[in-house]
């Protein structure tokens, strides 16, 4: 099992935060200074060159960050060795439903464990969220394609499908 983290900067409302409810379940771990995220995780940046693949169940733990871009420093996040970015899927969250790339923290941790052939656990982790199970509805074919390719490469080219 993977471990999750995530980086929280407290810029949305706690009593919305997806991350808050995983901490509460036990599911992952929040740290609050980008310096606290450990060096070898696999960090899920959307800024990333690589998408997420496969190929990266090698990993020591998946960290999200969960936090205004606006605000984050992206000189400390690029420095991170391992940075890949998700595939295209449409967000199920309430704010941003059938939005493309607009994915709630939770989603694209459970994106990232489905990707990485832990689809209990990511139906899982959604279940902590009442909307949580319709993100694997909407996105099904799409996650079952990118959990099928071998790499980051084959990732992309399955993602033109839906782009």
């Amino acid at each position: 099992m993977i471990p999750l983290f995530a980086y929280r900067d407290n810029s949305c409302d706690p009593r919305k935060c997806t991350v808050k409810k995983l901490e509460k379940a036990g599911f992952l771990k929040i740290f609050t200074r980008i310096s606290q995220i450990p060096r070898n995780t696999l960090l899920l940046d959307p800024t990333a060159e690589q998408a997420l693949s496969p190929a990266d169940r090698v990993v020591r733990s998946i960290t999200v960050l969960d936090c205004s871009w606006v605000v984050l420093d992206t000189g400390q996040v690029s420095s991170w060795r391992v940075r890949r970015a998700l595939p295209f899927l449409v967000a199920a969250n309430p704010v941003n439903f059938g939005k493309p790339c607009k994915l709630s923290s939770v989603e694209a941790l459970a994106a990232a464990l489905y990707i990485m052939g832990e689809k209990e656990r990511a139906a899982e982790i959604l279940g902590k969220v009442s909307w949580g199970i319709r993100f694997l509805e909407v996105n099904r074919e799409p996650l079952d394609l990118y959990a099928a390719a071998k790499d980051s490469t084959e990732v992309v080219k399955a993602q033109s499908l839906f782009i």
